[in-house]
């Protein structure tokens, strides 16, 4: 079984780098990826409170046999609950439901600027309460433009250990990738592989022929070698085991190069955009 390498986080934990998304797995097929995943090797497993599958990724945790301290566990709170006591009542409900007494990495999901009168900083210390706490043992945010990041940095005294993002090889987000870096904030990647849309790419697929893997096994790698904690998504078992294959090639300088080239700015972004986004659910 690969060994899957760890980052170092601004608190001085280990995250694992690779890790199973859930976004968009049905509640009813959640628990057995997640039990699948983990007996791939995954050892970290990404959800949030909108996803509606909390209770399915303990659940699966518990049916893998895994003991909880080799699992790094992520969720983010609900965008209908910034308010702090609201958070509060959120994040007992996610611990409720996942069946666990702490979470390794809780994350602000959205920071709706135009929601809450703007206020995402209360949210903010409100998080940090869980951490001096120890039910969250790291915290974070998602979605932030570094124009939030720089408010949190000014009004509050603790640097999110990540910041999770839109990033794939259509849309780089370089800004804010850059600031993170800059700061100490480890940049996490969602929509990897742009919901497939670079799948197909020729230059990717190019790249793919000549190492032998697939071109979402080269984006991934891309990722890993930006330095990126990145987490895929699947239900079928073959590619879940594939999208854990990532360890035993290297991309080239020049087929790094060869994705970086294919961002497309703004209008390679698949999902919202944070400055304007103020979705709550029903």
């Amino acid at each position: 079984m690969a060994t899957v390498p760890n980052l170092t986080l601004n608190d001085g934990r280990s995250i694992p780098q690779l890790g199973f998304g859930v976004f968009q797995i049905e509640p009813e097929d959640t628990a057995k990826a997640t039990r699948l995943a983990l007996e791939t090797g995954y050892r970290h497993i990404d959800t949030a409170e909108m996803y509606n599958n909390e209770r399915e990724v303990g659940q699966g945790i518990r049916d893998s046999g895994i003991a909880r301290d080799d699992i790094w566990v992520t969720t983010k709170l609900n965008n209908g609950f910034h308010r702090p006591d609201d958070a509060r009542k959120a994040f007992d409900e996610s611990l409720e439901k996942l069946g666990l007494d702490h979470v390794d990495l809780f994350l602000i999901h959205w920071p709706l600027p135009t929601r809450y009168d703007g206020d995402y900083v209360s949210t903010w210390q409100t998080l940090i309460e869980f951490q001096k706490e120890g039910r969250a043992t790291s915290i974070g945010v998602s979605n932030f433009q570094p124009d939030h990041l720089d408010r949190l940095a000014k009004e509050t005294d603790v640097v999110p250990a990540v910041n999770q993002i839109e990033v794939h090889p259509y849309f780089a987000n370089g800004t804010a990738r850059a600031y993170g870096k800059d700061h100490g904030i480890a940049t996490e990647a969602w929509s990897p592989i742009a919901q497939g849309k670079v799948l197909d790419d020729a230059a990717i697929s190019e790249i793919a022929e000549r190492v032998g893997k697939s071109t979402a096994q080269v984006v991934l790698r891309w990722h890993i070698q930006h330095d990126n904690i990145v987490f895929p998504k699947s239900v079928t078992e073959s590619r879940v085991k594939d999208n854990f294959d990532i360890f035993d090639f290297e991309l080239t300088a020049d087929d790094v190069a060869t994705l970086d080239g294919l961002d497309k700015g703004e209008d390679g972004r698949t999902g919202p955009n944070p400055d304007t986004f103020d979705y709550i659910p029903d």
